[in-house]
């Protein structure tokens, strides 16, 4: 409860109640590892305006992306996602309510999309931003400009912005149906993922490595293999409730009339369909993927399972979208953005640092608080405040504190600080990174950014 506090209302908001972390003691030969090199801990904390420092590794950001691109998103992509997540979390909510059972099944779920929903809708908040989209335009516009005055930087970068701009107006009205098909959003479901798993493992397994989806080449067999058959279980209820929704959401997206959603609805309604789908189904026993896999092309061509059969019918169209946009979409864009980090280097030098790919980052800022609609919000929470959350709430979820710390409310200064907000640059993937003070000791953990950085 404790490391949950808060729930989804506090995710990516502050002030913040959150002990989201746990301390484990390694042993190395039976005995305590005595390492060297370590973070020793600071028993002082850390004071407003102090500089931090987070080592890790960020996942993904596109800060190097064009106007037309970020326009591409707000218009297309972010709406897209938003409807699709809205519908599935409504969908679960419904679902959960049925009973303690259905509540424990689709717990994890509806907390997955809600967290989802809150990113989506906090970037397309920035996009929506005249002001900033402005600035970027501003920004962009320099950057062009200085390129446009160099020979030598025209002939190698000029074409890049154009070449991004192209790719995204050519995919504007196929992208529903590649995330739909390809993206498998219109057959959201754990057995859909298999049957198409093993459907193009039997094509792929035929073709020379180097010839293969990412996907299916033989780096990445043995982690394949471990998610094709892991033995989790699979909730036929909730596993129909899912496909059933999806399927509905293809529909209104596409049309009722689109070829793809007519095979997969095959004349009944996305319910109906659904519940067909799932219940004449094996593909649940991992013995029963096991023989398919082993039987190959053969046996999944000729395979009447009617998951199997569903997967095979949209698999052209799948593969046919899924070759445009590499070819016409990433792949173009893969390289125009290569040129204008170059460019970007080359104009500007070392101030900008690239954008995040998982790769190790040392980040660093101040602890500071921020102002907020005329209000100051203080840079520390304390252990009395999650206390204070706590009664105010009653005790309930999701501001429920454990009766131990209930119990041991006396023996704590709820004066001390709890969690604390920074001005570093961090994303999605530093998640569990290390803050240090300028001392190198161990200050913090990195565990979210606030709803205001996310675009």
């Amino acid at each position: 409860d404790v490391a949950f506090f808060g729930g989804d209302p506090d995710n990516f908001e502050y002030p913040r109640f959150n002990l989201d972390m746990a301390l484990f003691r390694a042993y190395e030969n039976g005995k305590p590892v005595a390492p060297q090199h370590y973070l020793p801990w600071s028993t002082t904390g850390v004071r407003e305006g102090e500089v931090v420092f987070v080592a890790g590794n960020p996942g993904s950001t596109s800060r190097l992306n064009t106007v037309e691109h970020l326009e591409f998103l707000r218009d297309v992509q972010y709406p897209f996602d938003v409807r699709r997540l809205e519908r599935t979390r409504a969908a679960l909510e419904v679902y959960a309510r049925k009973g303690v059972e259905q509540e424990r099944q689709a717990h994890d779920d509806i907390f997955g999309v809600s967290n989802s929903i809150k990113v989506r809708k906090g970037e397309l908040r920035g996009l929506a931003d005249a002001r900033l989209m402005e600035r970027k335009r501003e920004a962009e516009a320099r950057l062009r400009k200085a390129v446009a005055g160099s020979d030598r930087m025209r002939a190698t970068y000029g074409d890049a912005w154009e070449a991004i701009a192209k790719a995204r107006a050519s995919f504007r009205d196929d992208y529903a149906a590649y995330r739909l098909l390809e993206g498998g959003a219109g057959f959201s479901s754990i057995q859909f993922g298999i049957a198409r798993t093993l459907v193009r493992l039997a094509a792929e397994s035929e073709r020379p490595n180097s010839e293969r989806l990412r996907e299916y080449t033989d780096a990445g067999r043995s982690s394949l293999e471990l998610r094709l058959y892991s033995p989790a279980p699979i909730y036929v209820d909730l596993e129909t409730v899912n496909l059933a929704t999806s399927l509905a959401f293809m529909r209104d997206e596409l049309g009722a009339g689109h070829p793809t959603v007519k095979a997969a609805l095959a004349g009944k309604s996305p319910e109906a369909r659904a519940a067909e789908l799932v219940s004449g189904t094996k593909l649940g026993d991992v013995a029963v993927r096991k023989q398919l896999a082993a039987g190959g092309r053969r046996a999944v061509g000729e395979a009447t399972d009617p998951r199997i059969v569903l997967a095979r019918s949209v698999e052209e169209a799948a593969r046919e979208l899924r070759k445009r946009y590499e070819d016409e979409v990433a792949g173009v864009e893969e390289q125009a953005y290569a040129k204008i980090a170059r460019a970007i280097y080359d104009v500007e030098g070392p101030k900008r640092y690239p954008d995040a790919t998982f790769t190790l980052r040392l980040a660093y800022g101040a602890v500071r608080g921020y102002d907020e609609g005329g209000r100051r919000v203080a840079p520390f929470t304390t252990f009395g405040g999650i206390f204070d959350r706590a009664a105010k709430a009653g005790n309930v979820e999701p501001n429920r504190l454990p009766q131990r710390w209930l119990d041991r409310k006396s023996s704590l200064d709820l004066e001390t600080p709890f969690n604390f907000v920074t001005t570093a640059d961090t994303i999605g993937g530093n998640s569990g990174s290390p803050l240090v003070n300028a001392k190198g000791e161990l200050v913090g953990l990195n565990f979210d950014r606030n709803t205001h950085g996310l675009v």
